[in-house]
Formats: C-alpha cells, sequence, structure tokens
C-alpha cells in the first residue's frame, strides 16, 4: 500500500519528463496521459451475496509510448445503495424490522456500499490507422489492492447501536488483491481533447473480512472470498506532450 501511495506522487513527474512531442495525425506518438472514466459493474462470486449493481468512478495516469504500449497507475471509488444483507441489524431489531433508537421511536438507518481500488496497469493499442496510428483496439491488464464495506447512515445519530465503534462490528468491512482485463476500442482525435476510450471490465478480487469479530453472528469471519465485478467502462483521455523544439534549416 505505501509503494502504490508513493507512485500517485511519483508517477506524474514520470510521465513530464519521459512524454515527448508528436503529430497524431502522422505517426503514434509518445505522452503522457491522464483519464477520468465511469463504469456501471454487475457483482459476482461471493460479492453478489452482499450487493447488487453497482458505479464505479476513477482516473488513472499513464505513459503512452510510441509503440502504443500502456503503463501506469490507476485510482477508483466504487459506490452503490443495493445492499442485500437484510439479516444485518435482526438481533438489534423488532419483530418488524425496525430499530428502536434512544427516544423510543423508529430509528432511521440507511446502508450503501462502498469500497475503492488502487492498482497498477499495463497494456497494448492495436492500431486501425483510423483516423491516425494512435487509434484502434485496446487491451489492459492490472492488479493492485480493493476494499469495500457497507456504509451505515443514521443521519441524526440517534441509534447508539450503530454509532463510533459499534458501527466497525456492522460494516462487513472486506480487503485484499485484485486482478483485472479490459478490452475496447480508444480514439485519438486529431484535437487533443477529443479522445475517448470504452469497453468491457472484469475485476477479480481475492479478499476477506479485516474485522476481528461480526456483532450480528457473534463470531468473527474467517472464511476467504472470492468477488468478481465486471461491467462497462467509458473514458475521457487528456494527453500531455513536451513542446516540440523549434527547428530551422538553412539552404
Amino acid at each position: 500500500m505505501k509503494l502504490l501511495h508513493k507512485l500517485v506522487f511519483i508517477f506524474p513527474l514520470t510521465l513530464w519528463l519521459t512524454a515527448g512531442a508528436g503529430n497524431k495525425g502522422d505517426s503514434a506518438f509518445t505522452a503522457g496521459l491522464f483519464t477520468a472514466s465511469y463504469a456501471v459493474q454487475f457483482p459476482g462470486g461471493d460479492l453478489a451475496k452482499r450487493f447488487g449493481i453497482n458505479s464505479n468512478i476513477g482516473g488513472s495516469m499513464l505513459f503512452k509510448s510510441g509503440g502504443n504500449w500502456l503503463t501506469g497507475i490507476s485510482a477508483n471509488f466504487l459506490f452503490g445503495d443495493n445492499v442485500k444483507e437484510d439479516e444485518l441489524f435482526s438481533k438489534l431489531s423488532t419483530s418488524e424490522d425496525f430499530m428502536i433508537d434512544k427516544v423510543g421511536t423508529y430509528a432511521e438507518i440507511y446502508l450503501y456500499e462502498r469500497g475503492y481500488q488502487l492498482g497498477v496497469q499495463f497494456g497494448k493499442i492495436l492500431s486501425t490507422g483510423r483516423p491516425n496510428p494512435n487509434s484502434g483496439i485496446l487491451f489492459m491488464a492490472g492488479g493492485g489492492y480493493l476494499q469495500h464495506k457497507i456504509r451505515i447512515e443514521n443521519p441524526n445519530k440517534s441509534a447508539p447501536q450503530v454509532q463510533g465503534d459499534y458501527r466497525r462490528g456492522y460494516d462487513r468491512l472486506t480487503g485484499g488483491l485484485f486482478a483485472s482485463q479490459f478490452a475496447g476500442y480508444i480514439y485519438f482525435s486529431n484535437k487533443k481533447a477529443a479522445n475517448f476510450y470504452g469497453g468491457i471490465e472484469i475485476t477479480e478480487a481475492w479478499t476477506k473480512s479485516l474485522r476481528e469479530y461480526d456483532f450480528d453472528r457473534m463470531a468473527a469471519d474467517t472464511e476467504k472470498r472470492f468477488d468478481l465485478l465486471w461491467g462497462f467502462r467509458i473514458g475521457w483521455i487528456l494527453p500531455f506532450y513536451r513542446k516540440s523544439p523549434t527547428v530551422f534549416y538553412y539552404y
């Protein structure tokens, strides 16, 4: 984790130092790339037992070589409101599934999915030649660390059963290593700002509980998990070039 945090600061400087000038209309260019993206994701494996469809927003900093190879780092935030573990507060609720707050009324409790991914990426563009050699079929692979949990919200903080350290006994904080694969299309226009990519992305994660004890189960969760996410990602790309030197020709 410390290594990933260091890369977040070191990589932008590396992009500027190594990125070269190029003409997208003539040949494949060398440049640093900043991307911002959005994905809708469908859970599988053990994750599908806990959450439904989620959204994923993120960004990456990549270096693109003249040979259309890509390397870099990425960070993504996962969020959703479809939590399937409806027995989470069964021991704290009435027979009608309501939790009573400290003043004797029904407590407002909302559950959300929250998580993040930090990782490294590498890939290859198979050029189609149109509108320039930088556009084409894009394959990416990566890996890193993934973490997710159930976010428990009690807006007026009237239910002490789910406040402070008590909340941690129910939030199912989970984390582990992941691998990801992406296949799609990347487009670089001959104008700097009109660049995008899109395609199908799959993420596999080998995770486990990060909490020592689950209050509702009255036991520790020691089982290993296999979490799966697949979905569709689209993104916008901003390339950074070092300015070409001015060249004078004398005859």
